[in-house]
């Protein structure tokens, strides 16, 4: 089956997709008429069962090592237990922290902030975060429109002042090339529209930016 096919099946983007083939997890075969990538239904159950993987948080890498044979499921189970218990500890001094400052009396302007500050600098070192340091998806998007937006607006003024003197101008070029100019300037804003389709749907998907996740 061809990508859109695995896309829809696993419920992943198409640059996700190929992040984890670039990564040697899964290697589909190649159409010899078109040269067009194959997936075999073992390269969907793999992709799903890394999906699966990637849910519970597990690194690519240690997946890596699974694919490799390097590295057992029970093992990466284990550590990923490991890992929770250690989160769950920082999130119950978090809870404390929040469960002592509700019962004190202090107000926004009185808190005595020099200990709990001292404590959230430990956690902060340790990578601890409460914040959402994750990319806004709404602020993307906006970017993503903004951006095709000004190209499209670009690719419409021409395809006018082109139109205008077209059609107002005694001396009009040959209707032949006026299509041609028009072809040229119409077909890059259908793509432009058809890939800010593609962005949302990869933000939208949380996998826009894979790479960066590992």
């Amino acid at each position: 089956m061809f990508i859109n096919e695995v896309e829809t099946l696993v419920g992943l983007s198409k640059k996700s997709i190929r992040f984890y083939e670039e990564n040697g997890l899964i290697k589909p075969k190649r159409n010899a008429e078109n040269d067009y990538r194959v997936y075999s239904d073992q390269d969907v159950e793999k992709l799903k069962i890394i999906k699966f993987l990637r849910e519970l948080d597990v690194p690519i890498r240690s997946i890596k090592l699974l694919n490799e044979r390097k590295l057992t499921l029970q093992e990466c189970m284990e550590d990923r237990v490991d890992k929770i218990i250690i989160e769950e500890d920082k999130y119950k001094k978090i809870k404390n922290m929040c469960l002592e400052i509700s019962k004190s009396n202090d107000s926004f302007d009185t808190i005595d902030i020099t200990k709990y500050f001292e404590q959230i600098n430990i956690l902060n070192k340790e990578g601890f975060t409460m914040r959402n340091v994750k990319s806004n998806k709404t602020k993307k998007i906006w970017g993503a429109v903004f951006s095709s937006f000004i190209f499209t607006v670009f690719f419409v003024f021409l395809v006018s002042i082109i139109s205008y003197f077209q059609f107002t101008e005694v001396d009009k070029m040959p209707w032949v090339l006026y299509i041609f100019l028009m072809a040229i300037f119409v077909i890059p804003i259908v793509g432009i529209a058809y890939n800010l389709i593609i962005r949302i749907k990869e933000i939208n998907g949380g996998e826009e930016d894979e790479a960066s996740k590992y």
